[in-house]
């Protein structure tokens, strides 16, 4: 593992303004913030003396005070669709998981930003594994960089192979919104990685106080992971939900939405669980709770893991779902499983994680007595 210093500025965790004024505070011109970011961010340099073009002076100021870090690759899957998923070891010791879809021309990268999950959804294997830590700006923009690295010799023919980023990994992305904020900027800025903001999605289970200060620092797309249509249900599903109810969450996504303007809209994420939410009565009442609502849907058909107590719906019910929904008038897709053959697909992802909680080995109890495990 790389040796890091708690003392050192993680240099690929600063956006364009903190980089700015990281080199202002040192005397330099704050110019010099788009030579150091294109070192980082274009040429994916990994020591500082490799930053040529900059005075041996400041790279001598950089040795003292700064470093570049980012996690460690751990191992590399490759699923039979193509889907890769990589286990990277962050600063905690514990480690996460990073996941590449291809599809065509597009190239979705589903990064995380927490090791483990501090929030309990009942069918993600993620949240069963208890939390850890929040991951810091630059393991977080990591993850990007060394998935552009590694897939550059298996997509020669792309000049990017990463055409979009899912903060849909593991953990709750606006329970660590200090560092996901300046992660995003760098991810869509021209120095970082200039990927558009209509193609970086921030995903919540639904933490209205972040979705409110998201508003006043981005414009990124949002998702909200709602999967129930009442708030009886979603207490079940999504325990934060009995914190922040879906009337609260829609109202604050509904301002987020305005806020972006340019017809802009709002993913709704549905996992179909059967027998608990894949239901017509549910179908019904979804379509009634989001009308006049700027949002598209995603379905999302369980994706199996051990001790998990849910069933993946049959496809008929998958089917009926979205043609209901397509029905009422809302554009609806239902999101094709990849990578589950490695334990990639959406919900799946665990990682190693050091619980600090005893959620994991409450879970693995549960799990032994139903004989899951």
């Amino acid at each position: 593992m790389n040796a890091i210093s708690p003392d050192k500025i993680d240099l690929l965790g600063l956006s364009q303004e903190q980089m700015k004024s990281v080199l202002t505070g040192l005397g330099e011109k704050p110019y010099r913030a788009a030579q150091v970011m294109k070192w980082l961010h274009h040429r994916s340099v990994r020591q500082i003396g490799e930053m040529t073009d900059i005075s041996k002076k400041l790279r001598a100021e950089f040795e003292q005070s700064a470093e570049i870090h980012e996690p460690e690759v751990l191992s590399e899957q490759v699923s039979e669709d193509g889907t890769r998923k990589w286990l990277l070891r962050a600063r905690s010791g514990s480690a996460i998981e990073t996941v590449f879809i291809p599809e065509g021309s597009r190239g979705t990268l589903c990064v995380s930003s927490q090791v483990g999950c501090i929030l309990d959804c009942k069918f993600c294997s993620t949240g069963k594994q208890g939390f850890n830590s929040n991951l810091t700006a630059g393991e977080i923009v990591g993850q990007l960089r060394i998935a552009e690295r590694q897939l550059a010799s298996a997509y020669p023919e792309r000049g990017r192979a990463v055409t979009n980023v899912v903060l849909m990994g593991m953990g709750e992305p606006l329970l660590n919104i200090e560092q996901v904020i300046p992660a995003v900027s760098i991810m869509m800025d021209d120095l970082g990685y200039g990927i558009s903001k209509r193609k970086v999605t921030i995903s919540t289970a639904g933490v209205v106080p972040g979705i409110k200060r998201l508003k006043e620092t981005t414009d990124a797309s949002l998702a909200i992971s709602l999967h129930a249509p009442n708030d009886a249900l979603r207490d079940q599903l999504v325990p934060i939900n009995r914190k922040y109810p879906i009337a609260e969450l829609l109202a604050a996504c509904r301002d987020y939405a305005e806020n972006l303007g340019e017809k802009r809209t709002i993913t709704i994420e549905y996992t179909l669980l059967d027998g608990v939410n894949d239901r017509a009565c549910h179908a019904e009442e979804l379509a009634t709770l989001l009308t006049g609502f700027p949002c598209k849907i995603n379905l999302i058909p369980f994706n199996p893991f051990s001790g998990s107590g849910f069933k993946r719906p049959s496809a008929a019910s998958v089917r009926y779902f979205q043609e209901y929904l397509v029905s009422k008038g809302f554009s609806t897709m239902v999101r094709t499983t990849r990578g589950d053959d490695i334990d990639a697909a959406c919900g799946q992802l665990a990682g190693q994680v050091a619980d600090r909680t005893r959620r994991s080995a409450r879970y693995r109890k549960i799990a032994s007595e139903r004989g899951s495990i």
